[in-house]
């Protein structure tokens, strides 16, 4: 069954988690990109209510996952991707970059990218300006609490409860997790306006990967211009984070591809929210004390369920028409069992039972891995922009054969978000 969509399609996308997932979908949507996000890779019904769309992404699990289980899922849908026919097609990756060679592989997925794509180098764009995230002489850089970071001394970042970054330097990071030669379009190629020649002599080199530096949007256009005009007529598969796809539109713009975009509108207010939370970030614990402090219920899960006076307890809070943040951690901790795949689907199906028994209609996950996990418990076919919340953190609708089609969730990483976050997901004031 053929799931080529028309030549419109600008551009495709795989998320490696469900948070990173709905930040190009949210990235595409505030320039005036139409897009959708499925679940699984979509088939030729699926794509037909979405014809109108110019990207199509996927939401994936990659990023909690061994190189084994990349092995055999990922050919597949890299294969379904590459027959939707889009010149570009990105693994989406955490602008932090955290990864290794045992979960969340980069290195591993690249390869199997680069066999099945079969379009040369593998560009690695990481570097969000919008997300405070630089990529410096191959170094990575994070912004944290008004301050600059290296990530491997990062607040947060150089204590990952599952994949702590011991290393700035991607080219070695990625190193211990692929064979493949990683060369570097460093700032002094920008700066020198070399930026293709670099690239070519990468490409004539059969060069595995590349990283580009990039700290800024002109540069971020830049390396989308070098990429996308060759790839017109020889697809290309990149990795990166939402920076890429920032890139991207600013190229298409500039080159009359995609028109001017307005701003969305700010989310309607609701009575009550549902946050479920197994980030292990002090921006979450911070969130989390907050929204307590302003009349939120609150309770901790501990253990590993089935969690039933908790779920007694929030249903009653939730039916009187308040607002609970159900949370695994409040801050940084060891890691453990509570971390893995077990966990996050346990903590997906208590959150399917409460929508389901009290009809709350807009929800917030918190941590990459809970959310991906715990998403798939929803039985969800697809995900459409809503309204936009802090950047890489969109509102969004969903789409499933059952009745929590229309069901609005925002999922978040762990360090996304003012202290007020919770409160202004609820009120949509405060963005």
């Amino acid at each position: 069954m053929s799931m080529h969509l028309t030549p419109r399609l600008l551009y495709a996308w795989y998320g490696d988690d469900f948070t990173g997932s709905t930040d190009v979908l949210e990235t595409l949507a505030v320039h005036g990109v139409k897009a959708v996000l499925f679940t699984r890779p979509p088939h030729t019904r699926d794509l037909a209510s979405f014809s109108d769309c110019r990207a199509v992404g996927v939401a994936g699990e990659s990023r909690s996952r061994g190189p084994q289980w990349m092995s055999r899922n990922l050919p597949a849908i890299f294969r379904a991707i590459r027959r939707l026919g889009a010149p570009m097609n990105h693994y989406k990756v955490c602008s932090t970059f955290d990864s290794s060679s045992r979960i969340g592989s980069i290195g591993r997925a690249m390869e199997i990218g680069r066999e099945i794509f079969r379009s040369g180098p593998v560009p690695i764009v990481v570097g969000a300006s919008h997300l405070g995230r630089a990529v410096v002489f191959g170094n990575l850089f994070a912004a944290a609490d008004g301050a600059w970071h290296r990530i491997d001394r990062h607040p947060t970042m150089r204590r990952h409860p599952v994949t702590p970054m011991a290393e700035a330097d991607l080219r070695l990071h990625l190193a211990r997790q692929t064979a493949l030669s990683i060369g570097l379009v460093d700032l002094a190629a920008f700066q020198s306006r070399t930026v293709r020649e670099h690239w070519l002599q990468y490409v004539h080199a059969c060069t595995g990967a590349v990283v580009f530096d990039g700290f800024a949007d002109p540069m971020l256009e830049e390396t989308a211009r070098v990429l996308c005009e060759p790839a017109l007529q020889r697809p290309i598969f990149a990795v990166g984070s939402s920076g890429l796809t920032r890139g991207l539109l600013h190229y298409w713009r500039s080159a009359g591809m995609v028109g001017a975009a307005s701003p969305p509108p700010p989310p309607p207010s609701v009575d009550r929210i549902l946050v479920l939370s197994g980030s292990c970030s002090p921006i979450t614990a911070r969130q989390i004390r907050r929204a307590r402090q302003l009349g939120f219920a609150a309770w901790r899960i501990q253990g590993q369920g089935p969690w039933t006076q908790v779920a007694e307890k929030a249903g009653r809070a939730l039916a009187a028409g308040r607002s609970v943040v159900l949370y695994t951690a409040l801050g940084p901790q060891t890691p453990d069992a509570m971390h893995g795949k077990n966990f996050g689907v346990a903590l997906g199906r208590l959150l399917h039972q409460l929508v389901l028994a009290t009809g709350v209609r807009r929800i917030l996950i918190a941590g990459g891995d809970t959310a991906t996990h715990a998403v798939r418990q929803l039985g969800l076919d697809a995900l459409t922009f809503a309204a936009p919340l802090v950047s890489g953190v969109p509102l969004c609708r969903a789409g499933a054969s059952s009745q929590l089609d229309g069901l609005e969730l925002a999922l978040k990483g762990g360090q996304m978000g003012s202290d007020d976050f919770f409160v202004n997901v609820r009120s949509g004031r405060g963005f």
